[in-house]
C-alpha cells in the first residue's frame, strides 16, 4: 500500500517561488516605465582607425518651462500660406553708363572748382562727344575690372581726365599712355618700354597698372580723393603735404592741402565728369550708346606676325588694329614680347579661322643686334637693306652712328628668318652717338703737365697721343711746348670746313687792289673797280667816320645820327652797358 504524504511536493514549491518573483519584477518595471527618460537614438557606427577618447558633455543650462494659466484662451487654428514673399529683381544695366552709375561709391566733391568744369564741359559738347566715342573700345574691360576688386566707379572715368581716353597721348613730361604713365612709375610696374614697344600704351597692362597703383595709393593715406591727388602730384608729395598740415595743426583733407593748380583742379575734374555721366540731362549733354558689352576680344599669338598680315587675316585696316594695339610701335607684333593681342569681338573669330588655312609668312621682320659701333651706311650693308629704309623703319636721325649692342628692326633673309627672343623683345635698346671725325690739332702744354695729362684733359688717350707724338706716356712736356692730338670733332663741323674755307677766300679776293681782282678786266670790271676805290677813298684819315659822326651827335639831318657799322654799333652799346653798369656799382 502506497503512503501519501500530507506535505507539499519538492517541484510545487519552486514554481510558486518564481510566479511571485516575476510578479514583483514586473511591478518594479512598470515604477521605472513612469521615471526613466525615454532611450537615446543610438548613433550610427563610424570606423575609426584610432579610438577616440570620450569627451565629457557640456552641463546644458536649465531649462524653464512656461505654464500658461488653465484658464488662457487658445488661438484659432488656421491654414498658413505656403507662397515666399515677393524678392526684388534687379534688372541688368541698360548700357554702360548705366552700369557705371550703379558703381559709383566715392564721396561728392562740391565747389565752386567743380561748377567750373562742369560748365567748361558741358559748354564744349562737341570736344565731350568725342571724348565719350573713343572710351566706347574700352570703357567695358575697365569697368569689369574695377568691379573684379571691388572699386569706386569713379576710377572707370579717370582716363577722361587724364588722356581723353586717347592711349597714344603723350604729355610734356613723357607721362604716356591711357593712365598717362611716367617712365620711372612704368618701369616699377613692370611695364616694359624699349624700341619695340611701350607698355604704358597697352590698354590691358595699363589698366592693371593704374588700378594696381590706385589700390596701393588707397591703403596708404585711407581716402579716394588724396589717392588721385597722389596719382597726380605723386605720393611723396602729397604725404609731404599732409605731414606740413598736420604739424601746424590743419586738418588733412584734400581741399585743405597746400598742392600745385594741376592737382587741385585734378578732383574736380574727375568730379565734373562724374556729374555729366550721372545726370547727363541736366548738363544738356547727349552720351553716345555704348553697349554692356565687350567691343575686343583678347587672340594669342605664338610666331611673330606683320601688322599688316594680322590686319588682312582679322579683316580691319592697320588702324583700327593699333587703336585697339597702341603700344606696338614697329610693323611687326614679336610673339615673346606681346603675346596677346586684341581684335575686334567678331573678327577675333574670323582671324583664327583663317589663321588656321595661312600658307604664306607671318612675318617679313626681324631684330638685328649691332655687333660694334657703326654708321648706318655700315649696318645697311651688312643686313642688306638701303640706308634710307633703315633710318626710317628704325627713326635713325640724320649724321649718327649706331652703338655696339643697339638692337634694330631689319628684314628677313637667310640666317635672320627668325623670331625675335623674349630677351630682346623685352630689353631692346637703339643707342646713337653722333657721327665725329677726327682732326690733327696742335696743343701747348701748360706748366707741370706730362703727356698723360694733357691726353686727359683733352679726352683722349694717353696711349694714343704717345704714339702720335713719338713720346713714353707719362714723358714731362715744358710749359707751351707743342703736342699733336688728334681731337674727335662732329661730321657737321668738319662739312663746314669746306664752307669755311671759301668765306676765307672770298675775304682774301675782296681785300686785293682792284688791279688784281677778276673783275677789274672789262669795262664791267673797271666800273666796280672805280666804285670800290671811292668807297677806300673816303675812309681814309681826316675824313670823319659814321662812328665819328655818331659820337658827335652830328649828320646829314641835323642832329640826327648818322647810320653807323654793325660792329661800331655793339661796341658803343657794350661801353654804355659798362658805364651804367659801373655807375649803379
Amino acid at each position: 500500500m502506497t503512503s501519501v504524504s500530507l506535505l507539499p511536493s519538492a517541484t510545487a514549491r519552486p514554481s510558486r517561488t518564481w510566479r511571485s518573483l516575476v510578479m514583483v519584477a514586473v511591478a518594479l518595471a512598470l515604477a521605472a516605465c513612469a521615471s526613466a527618460p525615454p532611450p537615446r537614438p543610438a548613433a550610427p557606427a563610424v570606423a575609426t582607425p584610432k579610438p577616440v577618447a570620450p569627451v565629457a558633455p557640456a552641463p546644458s543650462a536649465p531649462q524653464v518651462r512656461a505654464e500658461l494659466p488653465p484658464y488662457a484662451p487658445l488661438s484659432e487654428i488656421a491654414t498658413a500660406s505656403a507662397v515666399p514673399p515677393p524678392v526684388t529683381m534687379l534688372a541688368a544695366p541698360l548700357d554702360i553708363w548705366d552700369r557705371i552709375r550703379r558703381g559709383l561709391a566715392m564721396p561728392d566733391l562740391e565747389n565752386d572748382l567743380v561748377r567750373d568744369r562742369e560748365q567748361w564741359y558741358a559748354a564744349r559738347p562737341d570736344y565731350f562727344q568725342r571724348m565719350t566715342e573713343r572710351s566706347s573700345r574700352y570703357l567695358f574691360h575697365i569697368v569689369e575690372e574695377i568691379e573684379r576688386r571691388n572699386m569706386p566707379m569713379e576710377l572707370a572715368l579717370l582716363p577722361f581726365i587724364e588722356s581723353a581716353f586717347n592711349p597714344q597721348a603723350v604729355s610734356s613730361a613723357r607721362a604716356a599712355g591711357m593712365w598717362q604713365f611716367m617712365p620711372a612709375t612704368g618701369e616699377s610696374f613692370d611695364l616694359k618700354q624699349n624700341v619695340f614697344r611701350d607698355d604704358r600704351r597697352d590698354v590691358l597692362a595699363s589698366t592693371r597698372a593704374a588700378l594696381d597703383y590706385l589700390e596701393q595709393l588707397h591703403a596708404r593715406f585711407g581716402d579716394w580723393h588724396l589717392a588721385l591727388a597722389a596719382y597726380n602730384w605723386g605720393q611723396g608729395n602729397v604725404n609731404k603735404a599732409v605731414t606740413r598740415n598736420q604739424a601746424q595743426g590743419l586738418p588733412t583733407s584734400y581741399t585743405d592741402l597746400n598742392m600745385p593748380q594741376e592737382t587741385r583742379m585734378y578732383v574736380p575734374k574727375l568730379q565734373a565728369v562724374k556729374n555729366l555721366v550721372a545726370r547727363p540731362e541736366a548738363f544738356n549733354v547727349q552720351l553716345p550708346s555704348i553697349g554692356n558689352h565687350p567691343f575686343f576680344d583678347t587672340v594669342t599669338i605664338e610666331r611673330d606676325m606683320d601688322v599688316a598680315v594680322i590686319a588682312t587675316l582679322a579683316a580691319v585696316n592697320e588702324r583700327d588694329f593699333r587703336t585697339l594695339n597702341p603700344s606696338i610701335k614697329q610693323p611687326v607684333v614679336m610673339a615673346a614680347g606681346t603675346p596677346n593681342i586684341l581684335l575686334p569681338w567678331d573678327n577675333a573669330k574670323v582671324f583664327e579661322d583663317r589663321l588656321k588655312t595661312f600658307k604664306g609668312p607671318l612675318a617679313t621682320w626681324t631684330a638685328w643686334t649691332a655687333p660694334a659701333t657703326l654708321s648706318v651706311a655700315q649696318v645697311a650693308d651688312q643686313v642688306g637693306m638701303s640706308e634710307s629704309e633703315l633710318r626710317e623703319v628704325n627713326n635713325i636721325p640724320p649724321r649718327m652712328k649706331v652703338k655696339a649692342g643697339s638692337s634694330l628692326l631689319v628684314r628677313r633673309s637667310g640666317a635672320r628668318d627668325r623670331d625675335v627672343s623674349e630677351f630682346v623683345a623685352d630689353h631692346a635698346q637703339l643707342s646713337l652717338t653722333p657721327d665725329i671725325i677726327l682732326k690733327r690739332s696742335v696743343v701747348k702744354a701748360r706748366k707741370g703737365d706730362n703727356l698723360a695729362r694733357l691726353a686727359q684733359r683733352y679726352g683722349v688717350s694717353a696711349a694714343s697721343a704717345a704714339g702720335w707724338n713719338n713720346m713714353s706716356v707719362n714723358e714731362r712736356l715744358k710749359p707751351g711746348q707743342r703736342v699733336t692730338l688728334m681731337l674727335a670733332r662732329p661730321a657737321t663741323m668738319a662739312a663746314a670746313e669746306p664752307r669755311k674755307a671759301g668765306r676765307a677766300q672770298a675775304r682774301e679776293v675782296a681785300e686785293r687792289e682792284p688791279a688784281d681782282r677778276p673783275e677789274a678786266r672789262g669795262a664791267k670790271g673797271r666800273k666796280v673797280a672805280a666804285q670800290r676805290e671811292s668807297k677806300a677813298e673816303k675812309s681814309k684819315p681826316g675824313r670823319k667816320s659814321p662812328a665819328a659822326a655818331v659820337a658827335k651827335g652830328g649828320g646829314k639831318s641835323g642832329g640826327k645820327a648818322a647810320k653807323a657799322p654793325r660792329g661800331e654799333v655793339k661796341v658803343a652799346a657794350a661801353s654804355s652797358k659798362t658805364g651804367r653798369k659801373s655807375r649803379r656799382n
